[in-house]
Order: structure tokens, then C-alpha cells, then sequence
């Protein structure tokens, strides 16, 4: 039973040591580098949501190229609506 307990002691902290690591890897790969989105509605039909139906696409958007200044003509960019009162 005393080896139960120090395994499970054992489990939880490696646990935490890794929850404590993956967050800020992941949160700052999410902001500078490039996150998953979904498109839904008509804007950017035909190019993306082809069809009228109620399947959304799903893209990945490049937060590097933004920051750096590599927008090239041709290059779909996606703005944050601003919320309305």
C-alpha cells in the first residue's frame, strides 16, 4: 500500500512538471507562431466554404509571416472583428 501511495505521489508530480512546461510552449506557439481557425459563412466563398453547406474549412494561420513583414499579393489575411455595443 506505502508503494501505491509514493507511485502515485511520483505520477502526480511529474504530471505537474510537464502541465507546467507544455502550457507556456503552447501558449506562445499560439500567439507568435501559428494557430488553427475556422472559416464559417460566405465571405470567402469560392475560395474557401465552397459549397452552401454546413461544413466549415479549417486553416492554419501564420502568425510569423505577419510579423515579419512577409505579405506578398495573393495571400488571404484574417483581421479580428472588433466587438460592436
Amino acid at each position: 500500500m506505502i508503494q501505491m501511495q509514493g507511485f502515485g505521489r511520483k505520477y502526480i508530480k511529474a504530471f505537474l512538471k510537464g502541465f507546467f512546461v507544455a502550457v507556456p510552449v503552447t501558449v506562445t506557439f499560439l500567439d507568435r507562431l501559428a494557430c488553427i481557425a475556422r472559416v464559417e459563412g460566405t465571405s470567402m466563398q469560392p475560395s474557401l466554404n465552397p459549397v452552401e453547406q454546413q461544413v466549415s474549412d479549417i486553416v492554419l494561420l501564420n502568425h510569423w509571416s505577419i510579423r515579419n513583414y512577409e505579405v506578398q499579393r495573393g495571400d488571404m489575411v484574417s483581421l479580428v472583428a472588433t466587438k460592436r455595443n
